[in-house]
C-alpha cells in the first residue's frame, strides 16, 4: 500500500500556544517530528498540514513539504482530511505533531497492521502501559480483542482488575487510515462516549468501525502537552544520542 504521512500543526493550542515551534534541543519541535517520520520505510512522503504562515515558513526552511489548510478545523483529523484530498495514496498516516521522539518503525507498525486486516479501515499503535499510567487521565488506555482490535479506549484504567493482573495497554495517538475512509470518518457526527472521554477515536468504534492495533516494543510515547514536558524530552534525546 502506498502511504503518506501527514503531520497536523496549528499555532493556537490553548494549553501551549505556538507549540509546534517550541525549541527542543536547538530545533523547533515540528522538525523533530518530521525527521522522525521520515525514517519510516512505509511512507512515500511526509507532509506538514498547517493554517499558520509562521509554521509553514519554519517548516519550509528545513526542507519540509507543507500543505496549507483552512483555519477553522476543530481537530487535527479534519486538518489531515483536507490535506489528504490532494494526495495520491492508499493510506494516510496521522503523525501527531507533539511526539518529537517518534520513530519510523512505530509508523511502519501501524501501516503494517492496516495491511494485515482487510476489514479494518484504520489502525493505531499501543504499548505496554508505563508505571503510573493507570491513574493518569492524560495517558489513554485501551482494551484489545483476541484479534488485536480495539474494544474501547478510556482515560480510566481498563480493564478493571477484579482478579488477576490483566494486560494494561497504553494508546499512542498515531493513526493509519485508508484514504477513502478518512474523509468518511471526518464527516461522522460526534458520539456520546467520544464526547464524554474527549477521545476522537471512540467515534469510529461507536459508529461500528474496527480499529486494528499494533503493539510495539522498545519505544514509549512521550508527548509534549505543556512547556514543562520539554526538559524531559531533551533529556531523552541526549540519552538517545549518547
Amino acid at each position: 500500500m502506498r502511504a503518506v504521512g501527514v503531520i497536523p500543526a496549528r499555532f493556537g493550542a490553548q494549553r501551549f500556544p505556538g507549540k509546534p515551534l517550541a525549541e527542543i534541543a536547538g530545533a523547533p519541535m515540528i522538525r523533530h517530528v518530521w525527521e522522525g517520520a521520515r525514517t519510516a520505510k512505509s511512507l512515500e512522503r511526509v507532509v506538514i498540514a498547517t493554517d499558520d504562515d509562521r509554521i509553514a515558513d519554519a517548516c519550509r526552511d528545513f526542507g519540509a513539504e507543507v500543505a496549507m489548510t483552512r483555519p477553522d478545523h476543530p481537530t487535527g483529523t479534519d486538518r489531515i482530511a483536507e490535506a489528504a484530498a490532494a494526495l495520491d495514496c492508499d493510506v494516510v498516516v496521522n503523525v501527531q505533531g507533539d511526539e518529537p521522539l517518534i520513530e519510523g518503525f512505530v509508523i511502519d507498525a501501524a501501516v503494517a497492521a492496516l495491511a494485515d486486516d482487510a476489514e479494518a479501515p484504520m489502525a493505531t499503535v499501543v504499548h505496554r502501559a508505563d508505571s503510573g499510567a493507570a491513574g493518569d487521565a492524560n495517558r489513554v488506555k485501551v482494551v484489545l480483542d483476541l484479534r488485536g482490535r480495539a474494544l474501547y479506549f478510556s482515560r480510566s484504567a481498563i480493564p478493571y482488575a477484579r482478579s488477576g493482573e490483566p494486560a494494561l495497554w497504553q494508546h499512542v495517538g498515531l493513526y493509519a487510515y485508508r484514504r477513502a475512509f478518512l474523509a468518511e470518518f471526518a464527516a461522522l457526527p460526534p458520539t456520546p462516549a467520544e464526547q464524554a472521554e474527549g477521545l476522537e477515536q471512540l467515534r469510529a468504534l461507536e459508529h461500528g468501525f474496527a480499529i486494528r492495533c499494533a503493539a510495539v516494543d522498545g519505544w514509549r510515547s512521550v508527548p509534549v502537552d505543556v512547556p514543562e514536558d520539554i526538559p524531559r524530552v531533551e533529556a531523552l534525546l541526549r540519552e538517545k544520542r549518547a
